[in-house]
């Protein structure tokens, strides 16, 4: 498992992560959520090393990246597809690293194939790589090891639907053998489908963290109407929070039972009444890290 205890990290009289503890168990994907700046890749990057915490400890199956004997065997790690040397193609950049880690040179064919890079791709040099064909590579690189435990930084970026949704899968499946899984992703709606676990971080401090089905649970109803204004004041005159989504929706902080009887009493036909889903999540995300939005900032701030 990644276990972070109290973890903060200052650049002089910025913090950038501020006491961050949480863990992601095995077996499991967890979602690390946040807005930009939000202190995601300062995390991520403390976990594997490359950051040195100012206070506190990140471990991977109990021990810091830095003590693991051969680290790549045990973690994969990727946290930016275009870090890759341009001028040397994707076969050549899977054997060097199988043959840093000692792995079988038939290892190299086994993840080009499993993340769907062909024999002709992975002989151009990565300067001519699409973003989607870098984020296959990026991938192979950190599979190639073999490891139990994943580390990802927006993975999803520059893979069309068709690659989405394989990426899906192959973070599914590895979490369903056992595989830990650290997914850090601006597609709300994608951490939404594979996550186990959530994590939301804002200006460096967690905002909450638990099973994605207890926070979206407590996430409310998505309800939509054709009078919408006649049920929003229904629901405040009963005390229900609520807030508007779209042009005919309603986001309610009760559930679907408790909004429907309320509908039926003030007599306003609904079109649609749902636990929340993937818009759920989006509406928790929004509140959750409101004050670190850069839409909500004021004018003249700092981006």
């Amino acid at each position: 498992m990644i276990t972070l205890e109290s973890v903060s990290r200052t650049y002089g009289d910025f913090t950038a992560v501020d006491h961050v503890t949480f863990t992601a168990q095995p077996g499991r994907v967890t979602g690390f959520l946040g807005p930009n700046g939000a202190g995601k890749s300062t995390t991520m990057r403390i976990v594997v090393g490359l950051t040195h915490p100012t206070t506190g400890s990140a471990t991977v199956s109990g021990r810091r990246y830095v003590d693991l004997p051969n680290p790549g065997r045990e973690v994969g790690v990727l946290l930016d597809a275009s870090a890759q040397h341009a001028g040397r193609t994707g076969r050549e950049i899977l054997t060097i690293a199988q043959r840093f880690m000692g792995l079988p040179r038939a290892r190299v064919e086994e993840v080009l194939d499993r993340v769907g890079l062909t024999p002709d791709e992975s002989a151009r040099r990565v300067r001519d790589y699409s973003l989607g064909m870098r984020q296959r590579l990026g991938l192979a690189t950190a599979l190639i090891g073999d490891p139990s435990v994943l580390i990802l930084d927006e993975p999803a970026n520059g893979l069309d639907p068709a690659g989405i949704r394989w990426m899906r899968g192959l973070l599914r499946d590895f979490a369903d053998d056992g595989g830990t899984v650290l997914l850090s992703s601006h597609l709300l709606h994608e951490v939404e489908v594979v996550a186990d676990d959530l994590v939301v971080i804002g200006n460096g401090r967690i905002v909450a963290q638990g099973a994605k089905s207890d926070l979206l649970a407590s996430a409310g109803s998505m309800v939509r109407t054709t009078d919408r204004d006649v049920l929003a004041r229904a629901l405040d005159a009963a005390g229900i929070p609520m807030s508007h989504v779209g042009t005919d929706a309603l986001m309610v902080q009760a559930d679907a039972d408790q909004v429907g009887h309320t509908a039926f009493a003030a007599g306003v036909p609904v079109l649609e009444l749902r636990a929340a889903d993937g818009a759920g999540l989006e509406e928790m995300f929004l509140q959750l890290t409101a004050d670190t939005q850069r839409d909500n900032q004021p004018e003249g701030a700092l981006a």
